[in-house]
């Protein structure tokens, strides 16, 4: 069955209490003896809370749920205070109260629990106005999230080729299956969210991993996909309900005992759902409640990689053209340089690039505040292996699926086959030169934006090394601004990391062509019209590590 975001499958609910006082009764029915009742209905569209004698339904209080707050004053006993008249022929609004005696602590608190539920009730749905306007509110996802990110950000992932992208990437939907069925303890019998379901494919594994009930939460038109597809597969679909709406904006019929969730976006934060599944848990998950996967950790080292700063800085060379059709293109070559060089590069690279055994930074999932991350900041500190150029910082992610019977991981890391995540590097446009043993520090700070993504502000510093190097002090500096949600793409789909058995080992790519990961990525060379410099394979022969250019070359860039 589907439900819609904040539509009740049942229009009434009823409490039996032991009995109600008005605080400051206006009228001989302002206080009901017992056997009373609490009502809560929503008809017409417009909900509302009435206490009533069982057997009188004329005699009641009613409640305006818009204006009303829910106190306890012990374990079975409360005081509603809501704005109603003096006296019904009155137009002026006062503050009113009710006491009210529940017949235990238990009957108390599922009243508490149903007040919260029909008041977001009138939240979500707006208030009627006096005039017969509404007033909408809006979500925490609409506060944070620019309007025309969000409408572009639900059409993507609203169309069936790019959920066909995501379940093609078989090492992501294998590992999401193997987690799941592997760890059948943690999902029989039990009630699972899936939040931001897509197509409705982790619904469907927890329901082959036995759930008593998944409720599979979507926000963009694929919710009509996934139903679909969720019908198409009956023995599995009568334990699953599609909800097309944000996790934010929405409500379930109960707790969850586990969510599952594919939140994770280039370098883990892009895209922001990470913060939607925190707040998933906050409001869905019950205590002691599992999260899959459980944990994110974002790694980090610094590269080498002449070919790919080479690559970036031919761009630029676009703008160095002083007659351009009788136009001097030469004064904005220095923003088209910085500007090739604020995108994080995303593709697959040879492992053997990396200069420095990487770092990580960790991102518990089950305890993390949604608020801490809207700013993410990383201290970096690497001791170079090798003496090169360092051209920036290469990262990646993995996630943890912390199962009860098996523990699986699923990494982005190079040399692992790839993801349609690929990895991301971020390319200083100043490198900075590096002798093995030499400390790498710096910082990588993260500060989140409304159009879904991050901007990063990398800096790194080389320490000084050798004789006087125990006075301290920075021998180079060099930092960078990228926007997360703006990458150069190097790659189109998801490659073998292996070089084919047919592929020559000094093979030319040309540097405007998408090429395809490799074994070796310092044999696939970019062929650059870079002014007179032509990079030859002799260059290539140190089989560990790209060396540092010639002086001629460097004297060229």
């Amino acid at each position: 069955m589907e439900v819609s975001a904040g539509q009740k499958q049942n229009k009434h609910q009823q409490f039996a209490l032991a009995s109600i006082t008005d605080l400051y009764p206006s009228s001989p029915s302002s206080s009901l003896a017992s056997p009373v009742v609490a009502r809560f209905s929503a008809d017409n569209g417009v909900e509302e809370l009435r206490f009533l004698h069982e057997s009188d339904a004329a005699d009641f209080i009613n409640v305006d749920l818009s204006t009303a707050q829910l106190f306890k004053l012990g374990p079975d006993r409360s005081v509603c205070i809501y704005e109603g008249s003096a006296s019904d022929i009155s137009k002026e609004k006062y503050s009113r109260g009710i006491t009210i005696q529940f017949r235990n602590e238990e009957e108390s608190r599922a009243f508490h629990c149903a007040f919260e539920q029909w008041k977001k009730e009138v939240i979500v749905q707006g208030i009627t106005l006096p005039n017969g306007a509404v007033t909408d509110h809006k979500s925490k996802f609409d506060n944070k999230i620019e309007a025309s990110s969000a409408k572009m950000y639900f059409h993507y992932y609203g169309q069936l080729l790019h959920q066909q992208n995501m379940l093609q990437d078989y090492v992501r939907t294998g590992t999401y299956y193997a987690a799941v069925i592997e760890n059948r303890a943690d999902f029989f019998g039990r009630v699972v969210v899936d939040v931001g379901a897509g197509s409705g494919i982790l619904s469907l594994f927890a329901a082959q991993a036995g759930a008593k009930h998944v409720y599979a939460v979507e926000a963009s038109e694929m919710a009509e996909y996934a139903r679909r597809l969720i019908a198409g597969n009956p023995s599995l679909g009568e334990r699953i309900t599609v909800i097309k709406g944000k996790v934010e904006e929405v409500e379930l019929p109960e707790k969850a005992d586990i969510l599952i969730s594919e939140p994770m976006g280039t370098l883990l934060v892009n895209e922001r759902m990470l913060e939607s599944y925190v707040i998933a848990r906050d409001r869905f998950l019950l205590p002691n409640g599992k999260m899959f996967p459980t944990v994110g950790r974002m790694h980090m080292a610094p590269f080498s990689d002449e070919y790919l700063f080479i690559e970036i800085a031919n761009k630029a060379l676009f703008w160095q053209q002083q007659n351009y059709y009788g136009v001097d293109l030469t004064p904005l070559y220095g923003s088209a340089f910085q500007g090739y060089f604020s995108q994080p590069v995303v593709d697959a690279f040879d492992p053997r690039l990396l200069v420095a055994p990487a770092i990580f930074h960790v991102i518990d999932f089950t305890e993390i505040k949604e608020e801490e991350l809207y700013e993410i900041d990383i201290p970096l500190k690497f001791i170079a292996s090798v003496g090169t150029r360092v051209h920036g910082l290469a990262c990646w992610f993995d996630v943890l699926f912390n199962g009860s019977t098996v523990q699986r991981w699923l990494t982005t890391a190079p040399g692992a086959p790839t993801t349609h995540w690929y990895q991301l590097r971020c390319v200083l446009s100043q490198p900075l030169y590096v002798m093995a043993g030499q400390e790498i520090t710096g910082r990588l700070r993260m500060v989140a934006h409304n159009a879904q993504s991050y901007t990063i502000y990398l800096t790194l510093s080389a320490k000084m090394w050798g004789p006087g190097a125990e006075q301290g002090g920075i021998l180079q500096t060099s930092s960078c601004k990228l926007d997360l949600k703006e990458p150069y793409y190097r790659m189109s789909q998801p490659q073998a990391y292996a070089m084919a058995q047919d592929q020559q080992p000094h093979q030319l790519i040309h540097a405007q062509r998408l090429h395809q990961p490799s074994e070796n990525l310092k044999r696939q060379v970019l062929s650059m019209k870079l002014e007179d410099v032509h990079i030859q394979s002799e260059d290539l022969e140190e089989p560990e590590l790209i060396q540092p250019p010639s002086q001629n070359l460097e004297a060229q860039l």
